[in-house]
């Protein structure tokens, strides 16, 4: 009789969690949530789960499974996630009402596994989100012409609007952040989840929900995707034989744009130059490291690579520097990252530039792709990268020459108070 009365008090407590979970938005994320949290095994104290099934003679059963606090290796986690698996898949067989997809299921639980190991940057992504960033990387896609990355409230911030795109006509801005698509949230998803959800076919539309620095209500763009071309350097002549070059991105290409476009700024003048790297969260390595060639002295060191096993590696520059600036000054902000570190500190520890603006973002490490047979790939954090001068970059960030926050004014849209700084410095005015 007790034992009865203990199962239907379970019963009664799986209803209530149930019809709580209902009432939330995010049901189904907070389920996800649920089971990477006990498969990893990272928590921060011993934590016990119970598990309560109804069995084919309508009897319910608890099963209870503990796991410990600790970290531990992928490998040794897999028996609890085995476990808890087969458990959930009980209830879900038992009680689900839809139907469940195949393909979904295994890759989402994949998706899952490896976001389940603590690392913002590594992911599984299927065969059709590995063309799609391919795509993004060579700068060709059918979107709205939007650059972005992940902020620390969840959301997701514009940090650049490509030229001629749907979204400068419609008046998206950086500095924006995007909190829906469709309407619907899209708090705490990953920045390639919402690019997904953003691009698609030419000619049909996309709602972009933004919330804006100034704007009590959330903002409502409605695009039309189109073609777009991503540009991954801008450069122009500023006044006193200053050259300038502000960085979208450091995928395919970059290189060799940003060649063409400092060749343009020499041949009109330029003897001094700006490389603006705000905003710019980074991309492909060896582009930077392409662009260091040109700067650098053949030998000189771009940067010491570490792996998780085996010796340091210093990449140093193949080919004798084709530049020869007077001046150099990098502006950057909290969101330059990556690549863009790794250009920016080889330039200072090799004594050819120095920087203005705020720190940097701090992320030291680099990233591998191992493609599976299918056509999906695992992107997997592998290296952490010091400067030429062993300074760790990740975590710490590289600390401006010049330090001045970007001041907005309310009566000048165009006015850039960094920029301006950079420019006297160049001019001999600070």
């Amino acid at each position: 009789m007790e034992e009865n009365e203990n199962n239907m008090n379970q019963v009664e407590e799986l209803k209530e969690q149930i019809q709580y979970l209902k009432r939330q938005w995010i049901y189904k994320t907070i389920i996800i949530v649920v089971i990477l949290g006990c498969i990893v095994g990272v928590a921060s104290s011993a934590m016990t789960y119970y598990f309560t099934l109804k069995a084919k003679n309508d009897k319910f059963v608890a099963s209870t499974y503990k796991i410990e606090s600790g970290t531990t290796t992928a490998t040794d986690a897999i028996p609890e996630v085995t476990q808890v698996l087969s458990t959930f898949a009980e209830l879900v067989d038992d009680q689900y009402i839809g139907d469940i997809e195949k393909t979904k299921l295994v890759n989402e639980t994949i998706k899952g596994f490896i976001k389940g190991i603590g690392d913002e940057y590594s992911e599984y992504m299927t065969a059709e989100d590995w063309d799609e960033y391919q795509e993004d990387a060579l700068g060709n896609y059918s979107g709205v012409g939007i650059i972005m990355t992940s902020a620390d409230n969840g959301y997701i911030l514009v940090t650049n609007v490509i030229k001629d795109s749907p979204a400068e006509a419609a008046g998206v801005k950086q500095g924006d952040y995007i909190v829906g698509v469709n309407g619907e949230s899209i708090y705490q998803l990953t920045t390639s989840e919402v690019a997904n959800k953003v691009r698609g076919e030419v000619g049909t539309e996309v709602t972009l929900n933004i919330s804006r620095e100034g704007e009590e209500e959330v903002l409502e763009f409605q695009l039309k995707r189109e073609k777009v071309r991503v540009y991954h350097v801008e450069g122009k002549m500023l006044e006193d034989d200053i050259g300038y070059i502000y960085f979208n991105t450091f995928d395919d290409g970059c290189a060799d744009e940003f060649e063409k476009e400092t060749d343009n700024l020499v041949s009109q003048g330029a003897k001094k130059i700006i490389l603006d790297l705000r905003y710019n969260t980074g991309g492909a390595v060896d582009q930077a490291l392409q662009i260091l060639d040109l700067f650098l002295e053949k030998g000189q060191i771009e940067l010491i690579t570490q792996s998780a096993s085996g010796p340091k590696i210093t990449t140093s520059s193949m080919t004798d520097k084709k530049y020869n600036f007077d001046n150099i000054l990098i502006l950057t902000n909290d969101y330059t990252a990556s690549a863009s570190e790794i250009l920016t500190g080889a330039l200072i520890d090799n004594g050819l530039a120095k920087t203005v603006g705020t720190k940097t973002y701090g992320k030291g490490v680099m990233q591998s792709v191992f493609p599976l047979l299918d056509g999906s790939v695992l992107k997997l954090t592998t290296q952490e990268y010091n400067t030429p001068n062993g300074t760790k970059i990740h975590g710490v960030g590289i600390s401006p020459d010049y330090e001045i926050e970007y001041e907005k004014n309310e009566d000048d849209s165009d006015y850039d108070n960094q920029l301006e700084k950079a420019k006297a410095i160049l001019k001999g005015e600070e």
